[in-house]
Formats: structure tokens, C-alpha cells, sequence
């Protein structure tokens, strides 16, 4: 946007500071409440808490294909998934050594993201539209549903990246402002590290691209203007104002007119020490792909079809989705596996009429032209974040993996941000007026829309935690992982072999490494075992006391393991047999434990 967007203030008054923390605190409140539910995700333990518990305890790290660096004493792994940096491991660390190996502790990162996550946006919307916007922003993104329980479970979704582009957007905009060369440098050090916290941080650095491109358009073009309308007031005698006397002395002969209006671009060298800075955070994942070509590998082989199975080349009906999952978000009504589907129906609405009332209000300043244009840019600061809204969701509907609503993490906060920035500029506008009294109906009513909106969301919060507080979430996130794992640790053998996905990296957590499970399900298929699946389970059946991890069928992830497995055996004259079952707090069967035994044994 136009340098005179980013005119911000430089910091809040004291009452609106008040309003901001208290928003915090009020999330905190939320979003902390029994943190040991739903239970343990299987990405959470896979990438952050088994190899933080690992290095914690001194145990060997078992990293993701085995790629490593040594640094010390310690082998820290370079990536969790081809795709997926190791940051979530570094940073947890040092909350399991403080808290021990539990649940609640390695949650505690995330949420800490989270407060983070909070504080820079409402800075941003305090920079682009003003105290009120702030306090708007932080209190819808503080109760937001989604914000609320994606932060539990920061790491399942890498809420890391949340705060790591509104990070970068806030240095981004100072730079804008300043064209301070810290400020770029720091802006390319944050990207850097969010392309290797998560690949798709990609789209967050397409959108603020086009965003910063289409911005320097607008304002060259404004200049130009600007100056156009100078020289001919300078041929004309008009503004006498910018005419300039001779001095005794002077070299250059008196300009009538300021020189023209320039956005300074950045120098080679600071260019060059920006892309620097951004390569940095980058090294891990360029001697992983150096050592394994995993990123690689998992980008180029899912292009034209993902893994699970999206076709890209359908980019409408999966734009069409992705769409629908902004509205998804913003009613929160995706957490199914907490025990409950609850809405805040009205959200969506709510967040479009701020939206539609701000731009009207400043369209209508722009075209009178009241109070100079400064003021009517600055009251437009809602467009930038509507814009990279639009843009990331534009990117979204490519995957080389799926259309999973969790990725929206990361452009959450853009939500409540586009709703506080444009509630501020409805409320000024009760001051400035550009038509008399209804602006002050019109900023009454955006008020009551604002508190609408964040009550639904804190009633709607408040209905999942009771739910959950029943069933203890459901499928991959009941509790029921942890009785298996309590089991396990207590009677079974220190490595039972895994027949699903989902079992091995929360067990290995849970118990702090004294059960390992072993994988042996494969990768290759979803729906049936692949051809070497017979030689990596066979040679456990020559052990009678293997105990054999699976989900019930209906939970079952990778399918027709169990069948395989029961038909290896019988041709050895064994049968499967069910050793213990792990049901969740509603009874629903979810993991069963298989003894291999003789046909015969009764």
C-alpha cells in the first residue's frame, strides 16, 4: 500500500495498552484450560515432542530419514517432514526441561506462539489503523474458535508460521515506511525461516510480493500526479509556496517546484545481503535435500496429483473449497474430534459487513477528497490484509499434499485483523464524518457488530471445552493413547511393531522412550499393503511374544494390514488374536493390541 498507509501511531494510550493485555489474558484463560486435552496429535509428538524428549533425556535421536547435524554434544535433526523444519523440536526443548515430558508442557510452546502471535498483530493494526483497530483486533483474534484450539495444538497445525508472517509483515511495513536496510534484512531472515519452519510460508511470501508490487505501482502513480499537478501550478504562478529565492552563493538556479517524488529502491549491495539473510535460515533444508532430495522429492512427484490424491490441474473446484474453508473458519465449526460440532454462525456475516461498511465509508473519503488524502489511506488499512487474504487463498488451492483447513493457520490472524482495522476506520469516522449523523449510527452499529462477533466466538469456545471435558476428543486425538501408552509401559514389550499410522510417535512420547513401537505398515498405499510388506513383518512372527498396535477398522488410516498380517500368519499356522482394546470415553473402539499364537491353543 501507499507509503502514507503505514503512517502509524507510535504506540498506544494507556487505556487501549489495558485493552490489548486484557485480550490476552482473556485467551490465555481460553485456551490453556486442561491442557492435557484432546490427547496427544501424532504430528504434535512426530515433530517437536519425540525428538525434544530425546535430546531432553539423552536418548538417540531417531530423525526424519535419518539426517542430522552435530552440534556439541547434541545430533539435532535437520527437518521433521520433507516439508516441515525442525524449529517445533529446538524450541520445545527447553519447555520439557522445564516441565518435564508431558503433555501440557510441550503445549506450552505453542500457546506461548500463540500470545506472541496475538501482540504482533494487534502492533500491526495498531501501526496501520490506530488504537481502537488494535483493541478490536486482538479481541476478536484472541476468542476466535479457531485461533483458540488451533494453539493448543499449535504444532499439529505449525501455528509457527502464524507468527512468523505477521512477524515479517510488521518489518515488512517499517521497511516500506523507512527503507531502513535492517528492516529488509530482518524481513528476508523471517521468510527464510518460515519457508523452512513449513514450505507453504511460500504463499505468504507471494502475497506480501504481488501486495509490495501492486503498492509501489499505486504509489508511483500517485506521484506522478502529484508532480504533474506542481508543474503546472509552477507554469501557471500558482503555489507560490514552493517557489524558491536566489541566495548569494548558490550553484544550482532556483527550483519553482520540489524535484520529483521518488521511492528510493534498495541498492545492489543491500539487495544482495537481503537475499543473504534469507538463505541463512535456509542451510538445514538445503543439506538435507543435499543428503536425502526429500523436499525435492515430496514437491516434484505430487505436482500434478498430491499425495492424497488432489488433482491440481482441477484449480476452480479447488478454489471452490478452499473458499469454503474461509467460512469455515471463521464460524468454527471444523472441530468435529473435540466431541462436538458448535458454530458461530453469524461470524462470517459480521466480518464482511465491517469489511463492505469501511470500504464504503473510505471510498466515499477518497472520491470528496476531505481532510486530504493521507487520512483517507490511513482509514483504508483493512484493504492490505483482505488482499493477502485473498492472494494466499489464491496460492492455496495447489498441494502437493491435501486441501486440509489446518494450513489456514497460518493466515488466520488476517481475519481479525481485516475486521479490527475495519471496525477502527467505521468508529473514526463518527469524528470526521463525510455525511452527517449517520456515520455515528454506522460506527454504533460496527460496535455492536464487534461485540457480536467475539461473544458468539467466546460462546462457541466455551460449548467445545465442555464437550471435550466429556469425550476427551475423538479418533487421532482421543485420550485413549494415553491408557494404551500406560499399558504398553506397564506389561508390554519395549517394541511392539505398529500395523497403522498414528501410533508410534505418541506412545514413544508418552512413555519417555521406554516403548518404542516399530513401523512396519509402509507408506506406499493407503489402502492395501505393498509387496515388501510380507518381509517386514514376517520376521516378527518368529517371536511369540510380539504385540501387534492397530486401530480399530472404522479409525484405520492405512488399510489391510491386518488382513495381511492375519494371513502370514495362518500360513504358518498361527491366528491372530486380540490381546487388549482401548476404547474412547464414549466406548467407541479405537486401538486394538494382536497376539500372533498358535491356531490350536485354545
Amino acid at each position: 500500500m501507499p507509503k502514507s498507509v503505514l503512517s502509524g501511531v507510535r504506540g498506544a494510550p494507556q487505556g487501549y495498552r489495558g485493552l490489548i493485555l486484557g485480550a490476552l489474558l482473556l485467551f490465555l484463560a481460553l485456551a490453556a484450560y486442561r491442557l492435557d486435552l484432546p490427547g496427544l496429535h501424532y504430528d504434535e509428538a512426530k515433530e517437536a515432542g519425540l525428538n525434544a524428549m530425546q535430546l531432553v533425556t539423552w536418548q538417540p535421536v531417531t530423525a526424519f530419514r535419518d539426517a542430522t547435524v552435530q552440534v556439541g554434544p547434541w545430533r539435532l535433526p535437520l527437518m521433521v517432514q520433507d516439508y516441515i523444519g525442525a524449529l517445533n523440536v529446538l524450541l520445545a526443548t527447553p519447555f520439557l526441561a522445564l516441565g518435564g515430558v508431558t503433555v501440557p508442557a510441550l503445549r506450552w510452546l505453542p500457546l506461548v506462539i500463540a500470545a506472541l502471535t496475538l501482540l504482533l498483530t494487534a502492533r500491526l493494526a495498531l501501526r496501520l489503523g490506530g488504537p481502537v483497530a488494535a483493541a478490536a483486533t486482538a479481541l476478536l483474534l484472541a476468542v476466535s474458535p479457531s485461533f483458540i484450539f488451533w494453539s493448543r495444538q499449535g504444532i499439529f497445525v505449525t501455528n509457527l508460521t502464524a507468527l512468523l508472517f505477521m512477524a515479517s509483515l510488521l518489518t515488512g511495513l517499517r521497511w516500506w515506511q523507512g527503507r531502513r536496510p535492517r528492516d529488509l534484512y530482518l524481513t528476508a531472515f523471517l521468510w527464510g525461516l518460515g519457508v523452512y519452519a513449513k514450505l507453504l510460508f511460500v504463499w505468504a511470501i507471494g502475497a506480501m510480493g504481488i501486495a509490495a508490487a501492486g503498492a509501489w505501482a499505486l504509489d508511483r502513480l500517485r506521484r506522478e500526479r502529484g508532480n504533474r499537478k506542481l508543474e503546472t501550478e509552477a507554469q501557471t504562478g500558482g503555489a507560490p509556496e514552493v517557489q524558491a529565492e536566489n541566495r548569494p552563493g548558490d550553484r544550482n538556479p532556483p527550483r519553482r517546484f520540489p524535484p520529483a517524488l521518488t521511492s528510493p529502491s534498495p541498492s545492489p549491495l543491500t539487495l544482495a545481503l537481503a537475499c543473504v539473510a534469507f538463505l541463512v535460515p535456509l542451510l538445514p533444508l538445503i543439506l538435507f535435500n543435499i543428503r536425502t532430495s526429500g523436499t525435492l522429492t515430496s514437491i516434484f512427484g505430487n505436482l500434478g496429483r498430491s499425495y492424497y490424491g488432489v488433482d491440481n490441474s482441477a484449480y476452480l473446484p479447488n478454489l471452490l473449497t478452499r473458499l469454503r474453508q474461509v467460512v469455515t473458519l471463521l464460524r468454527g465449526d471444523h472441530f468435529w474430534y473435540l466431541g462436538g460440532v458448535f458454530a458461530d454462525v453469524w461470524a462470517p456475516w459480521l466480518a464482511a459487513g465491517l469489511v463492505l461498511a469501511a470500504a464504503i465509508l473510505v471510498g466515499r473519503r477518497v472520491m470528496r477528497r476531505r481532510n486530504g488524502e493521507v487520512g483517507a489511506w490511513r482509514r483504508g488499512g483493512f484493504m492490505l490484509p483482505v488482499a493477502l487474504l485473498a492472494l494466499m487463498v489464491a496460492q492455496s488451492a495447489f498441494t502437493v499434499s491435501d486441501l486440509f483447513i489446518t494450513h489456514y493457520a497460518m493466515l488466520l490472524p488476517l481475519v481479525p485483523l481485516a475486521g479490527g482495522l475495519a471496525f477502527g476506520a467505521v468508529w473514526e469516522s463518527r469524528r470526521v464524518g463525510v455525511g452527517g449523523y449517520g456515520e455515528r449510527g454506522l460506527a454504533l452499529l460496527a460496535l455492536l457488530a464487534v461485540l457480536a462477533w467475539a461473544g458468539g466466538d467466546v460462546w462457541t469456545t466455551i460449548r467445545y471445552h465442555k464437550a471435550l471435558t466429556v469425550s476427551g476428543g475423538h479418533a487421532a486425538h482421543s485420550d485413549a493413547s494415553y491408557a494404551l501408552a500406560g499399558y504398553l509401559a506397564a506389561d508390554g514389550p519395549a517394541a511392539p511393531v505398529a500395523l497403522d499410522w498414528g501410533i508410534d510417535a505418541p506412545v514413544r512420547f508418552l512413555t519417555a522412550g521406554r516403548v518404542s513401537p516399530i513401523e512396519v505398515f509402509g507408506y506406499e498405499r493407503l489402502d492395501a499393503a505393498d509387496a515388501a510388506y510380507a518381509a517386514r513383518v514376517g520376521t516378527f512372527l518368529d517371536r511369540p511374544d510380539t504385540l501387534y498396535l492397530a486401530h480399530a477398522a472404522e479409525n484405520t488410516v492405512f488399510g489391510g494390514r491386518v488382513e495381511a498380517l492375519a494371513a502370514l500368519a495362518a500360513e504358518r499356522g498361527l491366528t491372530l488374536r486380540e490381546a487388549a482394546r482401548f476404547a474412547e470415553r464414549s466406548g467407541r473402539p479405537l486401538f486394538v493390541i494382536y497376539r500372533a499364537v498358535n491356531a490350536a491353543t485354545p
